[in-house]
């Protein structure tokens, strides 16, 4: 048996299952499996359906979580990444229901935490920075999107996960702290998902310790899992551990938090998924959990 000292100091390294696009749940989870990972983030585009189907859709989600669990992969998140902010209200109302309706289904899959986009004033990605997004209008309709999930998140018993992103409303560590005191007692509904390479810019990278310890003691307590990828001097991301990024700082605020969250690569590629892991696990202290 496992001694609880290795236990508690082990991994838990996921991937973003739309690394493994298949034509069934069980081929993706086997594809995970395979390249050593033993947790997902799962958006149903991996499977070929939309990311938020539409409300009528039939889903076997429970045959979902199932094929994972077959293959030893625990599903740990669902997005549900959609415009929260959309200029055009007719598009973000209609996605807003299939929102609700996504996060009321998320407990036949088993999910923690049910993830979203604060969203982008910029019609075409919600992704892409905007000058808007800085603007109390559009944290007053951040807020009210959010109005709208909290109660379907709280009766399906998962909580929300937010992103800091920098072409979004919530662009930094300072403005989740912000969401998280505005919201009171439904704060305990977000959990935060903590990417260092969204916090460290080309141009910042060399301040990177301050940012991200700064990062930490704001927004720790509410982290729900970090997810990996890399910065790269071209301002753009890559796969964890081609970049500027101090990997062994970050696994060293990982191991602060007050509980174990995962982490999850984002940004790899399939055939590089592999290398990935051996790079976090040797990052990490060589452990991962089992």
């Amino acid at each position: 048996m496992v001694s609880r000292a290795i236990e508690q100091a082990a991994v838990e390294l996921g991937i973003f299952a739309r690394i493994f696009p298949r034509s069934d749940a069980g081929e993706v989870a086997e594809a995970i499996a395979e390249a050593g990972y033993t947790t997902t983030q799962l958006n149903l585009s991996s499977i070929g359906l939309p990311t938020v189907p539409p409300v009528d859709l039939p889903l076997d989600l429970a045959g979902v979580r199932a094929a994972f669990s077959e293959e030893g992969v625990r599903v740990w998140g669902l997005s549900a990444t959609y415009n929260v902010i959309h200029p055009d209200t007719a598009k973000r109302k209609d996605e807003t229901d299939r929102a609700k309706a996504l996060i009321a289904r998320a407990p036949a899959l088993g999910v923690e935490v049910v993830t979203l986009c604060s969203g982008s004033r910029d019609p075409a990605n919600m992704w892409r920075r905007h000058p808007d997004n800085d603007s109390e209008e559009a944290w007053r309709d951040l807020r009210a999107t959010l109005d709208e999930l909290l109660a379907p998140a709280e009766r399906a018993g998962v909580r929300l996960g937010i992103e800091p992103e920098p072409g979004n409303v919530v662009s930094d560590a300072g403005r989740g702290r912000r969401l998280l005191d505005e919201l009171g007692d439904d704060a305990r509904l977000i959990g935060i998902v903590l990417d260092p390479a969204n916090l460290v810019s080309p141009s910042t990278v060399g301040d990177q310790e301050k940012i991200l310890r700064s990062a930490f003691a704001q927004l720790g307590p509410e982290t729900v899992a970090l997810h990996a990828k890399d910065v790269v001097a071209d301002g753009g991301y890559a796969a964890a551990g081609v970049g500027e990024l101090d990997y062994d700082l970050i696994f060293e605020l990982h191991e602060s938090l007050e509980r174990r969250v995962p982490v999850i690569v984002q940004d790899a590629d399939e055939s590089d998924a592999a290398r990935v892991r051996e790079f976090l696990l040797e990052h990490s202290g060589g452990r991962s959990a089992r």
